[in-house]
């Protein structure tokens, strides 16, 4: 095969020049028509139609581009990868709608991503029991459910790896987004995982190949996770977690974020309470209410066979239970009346009732008023 033929090397080496972005390369996409044009251009037509700096003028008719961008592609051809263009029809369509998608990336795998439906599953490295099982649990009642759903996440360390484990056990297909480029894993001792995702989904990365997985790397990331989904969902973050910049990311791009909510003294549940108390991710009740939400509660063809959980919140403690029952004998109750029959001070079930409500088994109504959700 001819190399220097081929209309990929200016597709690559497009994403190759100091100083061009996302935004301006598909700005220079849409003036000059394609991406051979803008290399094929002489230097006066480029900035009279373009209006770019000479410094970057510089960059796109500097010889070196088309010759990093040449070897670039002696790469993916020699390891059969894939990439794909921001003006391709098998580009992914929900990441194309957003205005800083990579213009191109790379792609190890085999999967659609312009099937039905797609989730996004983020969370902290330090994951615990509690998220690792929320995955399973939840990934097996998609699996009965919506069987063809694509998950995403990060191939991290804790909840992500977790994700694509859990994703893989219930035959779900899953892509991994990388912070570098598609010559390594990182961490290395996710390389099995990660073949095995190759057969079953696959790896995707907007760096070309010998890109370290720089910490810059992992928020730019992080918008392809949030931005190739229909919904974002954060299992289990602290305050000041990278997980909470990709739902901030989601909800820039107006996509559907939930957060799994967990104790107050949890450290790796206050980041996921958070987004909740401050109304940017929705309260993750049960995978119903989950479906409910996203509108595809009623395309399962399983669901009489497989009925949803009703809550992945059914284990409550002593308190949480006795709660329960005395809101159980009435339609709503106030908060002095429940103290009063529980023969515990106001105070002390404050910290109780809003865990309970967090978690989707109680609400508040006006007036100091709790009710079983």
């Amino acid at each position: 095969m001819n190399l220097s033929s081929d209309k990929r090397i200016y597709q690559i080496a497009l994403t190759l020049i100091p100083g061009v972005g996302d935004i301006t390369a598909r700005n220079l996409l849409q003036i000059m028509g394609d991406e051979e044009a803008i290399f094929k251009t002489n230097r006066k037509t480029l900035i009279a139609k373009t209006g770019i700096s000479h410094k970057l003028v510089d960059g796109i008719l500097n010889p070196e581009v088309l010759i990093k961008a040449e070897k670039e592609l002696s790469f993916i051809e020699k390891n059969k990868l894939k990439t794909y263009f921001i003006n391709q029809t098998d580009y992914p369509k929900r990441l194309k709608e957003c205005a800083d998608a990579p213009v191109l990336f790379y792609f190890e795998g085999d999967i659609d991503f312009n099937t039905e439906k797609v989730i996004s599953i983020v969370g902290t490295r330090n994951s615990t029991n509690y998220g690792n099982t929320f995955c399973d649990t939840f990934l097996e009642e998609i699996a009965h459910l919506l069987p063809n759903t694509l998950i995403v996440s990060g191939l991290a360390y804790g909840i992500d790896i977790n994700a694509h484990r859990a994703a893989l056990k219930h035959n779900l297909p899953t892509i991994g987004i990388l912070a570098h480029g598609l010559d390594r894993i990182y961490p290395h001792v996710h390389k099995q995982i990660a073949r095995e995702m190759v057969a079953k989904g696959g790896l995707l990365s907007e760096f070309p190949s010998n890109t370290e997985p720089d910490r810059y790397n992992f928020v730019k990331r992080n918008r392809i996770v949030a931005g190739i989904a229909d919904a974002v969902i954060v299992v289990e973050s602290d305050v000041k977690g990278g997980s909470l910049i990709t739902a901030e990311i989601a909800n820039s791009y107006c996509k559907d974020v939930f957060a799994v909510p967990g104790k107050m003294t949890d450290k790796y549940s206050q980041g996921c309470n958070k987004l909740i108390s401050s109304h940017k991710a929705d309260l993750f009740r049960s995978t119903e209410y989950f479906l409910q939400q996203m509108g595809w509660d009623n395309e399962s063809p399983k669901k009489k066979k497989a009925p949803i959980q009703q809550s992945l919140f059914t284990i409550l403690s002593d308190d949480e239970q006795a709660i329960v029952n005395k809101l159980s004998e009435k339609e709503s109750i106030h908060i002095d009346q429940l103290a009063r029959e529980l023969d515990v001070p106001a105070y002390s079930l404050f910290s109780t009732l809003l865990e309970m409500e967090m978690k989707g088994i109680i609400r508040t109504l006006p007036g100091n008023l709790y009710t079983i959700s």
